[in-house]
């Protein structure tokens, strides 16, 4: 039998942020309904991590995060709580991010807010203390420029800077009074509001259920699965 996914998200005080994780992983299973899908949080939201690897009744399960780069939960959290539960590291998929399908859906959502092909780009995370997710973000700007065929600014909208308010407005100052902002968050919620009082002309919509991301979230189980051995699902 083949191993279960469990998407692990943040979690938010917002309920749309769970409805929009839920419906990515209601397209997961569309694209592999072979596949026993689950999904918990870190925080905030119900059920946990360590509630849902106990009602796994013995399968073995993949945990795949649904973060968009490396932090402290990927580093000591989850690490932790897979060993807490007797599980090796290997059960534990890389972050979604950076990778060439998340530019993919950030170039469409780009497009479905209107931003036209020549507009600079800022792309706006998610911020962080930790100088790998930072590094991510910058990372996933140079993917999102190699699609674009144009420069995108990397930008935070926490705990590091620039800010996306302040990336916006370097670009001004510097001739480009249309700038186009592109909201590298998975979910609506705090950040996405954040995000959206820029002076940028267009914002685009958080990723949310893309099916570029869910294509990302089976290929992260894949790759995981294999390191383990476990059975394949097909």
């Amino acid at each position: 039998m083949a191993p279960v996914l469990l998407a692990v998200a943040h979690g938010s005080r917002d309920p749309l942020a769970s409805t929009s994780t839920r419906l990515l992983l209601r397209t997961v299973r569309s694209l592999r309904p072979e596949l026993t899908v689950r999904c918990c949080f870190l925080d905030l939201v119900r059920p946990s991590l360590s509630d849902s690897l106990a009602q796994l009744a013995g399968r073995r399960p993949i945990l795949v995060p649904l973060l968009l780069g490396a932090g402290y939960h990927v580093r000591v959290d989850l690490p932790e709580t897979l060993a807490a539960a007797g599980l090796p590291l290997t059960h534990l998929a890389p972050t979604l991010g950076p990778h060439p399908l998340l530019a993919e859906a950030l170039a469409d959502r780009l497009t479905e807010a209107g931003a036209p092909s020549h507009a600079p780009v800022v792309l706006a995370g998610a911020g962080s203390s930790d100088p790998t997710a930072l590094a991510d973000t910058t990372r996933m700007a140079g993917l999102l420029a190699a699609r674009l065929d144009r420069p995108v600014t990397p930008a935070h909208l926490s705990a590091a800077t620039p800010t996306p308010h302040q990336a916006v407005a370097a670009l001004q100052a510097t001739g480009h009074p249309r700038v186009a902002l592109a909201s590298y968050l998975l979910s609506p919620g705090f950040f996405a509001r954040r995000a959206a009082t820029t002076a940028a002309t267009w914002t685009s919509a958080p990723l949310a259920a893309h099916p570029a991301v869910a294509r990302l979230v089976l290929r992260r189980y894949d790759e995981a699965r294999a390191a383990t051995a476990l059975p394949s699902a097909a």
